[in-house]
């Protein structure tokens, strides 16, 4: 069995900010030592934001579709599993069964272009 954890070391370079379309999201999961780490980025323009793909309320992963994080209006976060939705900026649920809780950010961060975990 795998075991999986909920963040990562600084330095890893995840790939191009391009590989992510403005406005969407992207799936990653990184083999590390300690165990395999399932994460998300959101692109808006060159800003990202990264966070642990596991939904707060239920403990699953967020999306049923891979890479559908995203409402279809691109505004908000959704849970595919329960309908929780979630701002971007700070992952802080605002409808469905777990308002007032929060994503678990995954720090990350663009330079150079490319997309990097951060500390």
């Amino acid at each position: 069995m795998t075991v999986r954890v909920h963040a990562t070391p600084a330095g890893v370079v995840l790939g191009a900010v391009d590989a992510i379309a403005d406005g969407k999201a992207r799936n990653y999961v990184l083999q590390l030592r300690a165990g395999r780490f399932h994460g998300f980025v959101v692109r808006r323009g060159e800003q990202v934001h990264g966070y642990v793909d596991r939904c707060p309320h239920a403990g699953v992963p967020m999306a049923q579709v891979l890479d559908d994080y995203l409402t279809p209006s691109g505004d908000l976060i959704a849970c595919s599993w329960h309908g929780a939705l979630f701002q971007i900026e700070d992952g802080l649920c605002v409808g469905g069964p777990c308002i007032g809780q929060h994503l678990t950010p995954w720090p990350v961060t663009v330079s150079n272009g490319q997309i990097v975990t951060a500390g």
